[in-house]
C-alpha cells in the first residue's frame, strides 16, 4: 500500500466526517499504522516461509487500518489468527488464513508453534494486569519472536472512542464517563490503557 492510498483515504474520510477530531485520529493512526508496518518489514524480515499468529483480528471492519496484517502480509497463507469472535465476516474477508477461535487465556496451541506473533494495539484490551501478563507470557510461549505495540495513553486522543484528554483520567472516572455517554462497550476490561 503506498502513501497515496493513505492520503486519498484520509482526505475522503475528512469529507465524510462531520466531527473533525475523528478525522484527525484517523489520520494520525493510518500514519502510525504505517510506521508500524514498515518497523515491522524491517526488523522481523519475514520471508515466504515466515508463519505469523495475528493475536487479536477484528471480525468487524470499520476503517481501511482494520485487520492490517491481512490486508497487507503478502502471504497470507502463511497467517493464522486468534481471536474470541466468530470469523464470519473476517473468514469471509480472507479465506486463505486460517482462523481460530478461543475464550481467552491459554492460547490454543503448543510451545514455538509460530515463527512470529503480531499483536497490533491488543494489550490494552484483555483485561487487568494479571491477564496482561498471562497474554504477554502466551505469545512468548507459541512463537519465536513477538512484534506487540500498544495505544498511548499519553496521546491525546483516545481513537476508539474518540475522547479528547479524559482517558487520562483515573480509570474508575474515566469509565464513568463512558458509561454516562453510552460508549459501555469502552469501560472495565475493554480498555486498559498503557503507558510506553
Amino acid at each position: 500500500m503506498s502513501w497515496h492510498f493513505y492520503d486519498k483515504y484520509h482526505r475522503d474520510i475528512r469529507l465524510q466526517r462531520a466531527e473533525p477530531v475523528a478525522g484527525l485520529a484517523l489520520s494520525i493512526s493510518a500514519r502510525n499504522r504505517r510506521r508500524k508496518w514498515d518497523r515491522f518489514l524491517r526488523e522481523i524480515a519475514p520471508t515466504a516461509e515466515t508463519t505469523v499468529l495475528d493475536v487479536g483480528y477484528s471480525e468487524h471492519e470499520h476503517t481501511e487500518l482494520d485487520n492490517f496484517l491481512e490486508r497487507h502480509y503478502p502471504w497470507p497463507h502463511k497467517i493464522t489468527a486468534l481471536g474470541t469472535h466468530e470469523p464470519l465476516e473476517f473468514a469471509r474477508r480472507y479465506p486463505k488464513v486460517t482462523v481460530t477461535t478461543y475464550s481467552g487465556g491459554r492460547f490454543p496451541f503448543p510451545d514455538k508453534s509460530f515463527d512470529v506473533v503480531w499483536s497490533n494495539a491488543v494489550l490494552s484490551q484483555v483485561g487487568d494486569r494479571a491477564k496482561q501478563l498471562e497474554f504477554v507470557r502466551e505469545i512468548a510461549r507459541v512463537a519465536k519472536r513477538a512484534f506487540i505495540t500498544i495505544r498511548n495513553r499519553h496521546f491525546p486522543v483516545e481513537v476508539h472512542t474518540r475522547t479528547r484528554f479524559l482517558h487520562w483520567l483515573p480509570k474508575q472516572m474515566f469509565d464513568a464517563y463512558l458509561l454516562a455517554i453510552g460508549k459501555n462497550w469502552a469501560a472495565e476490561d475493554y480498555m486498559r490503557l498503557l503507558k510506553p
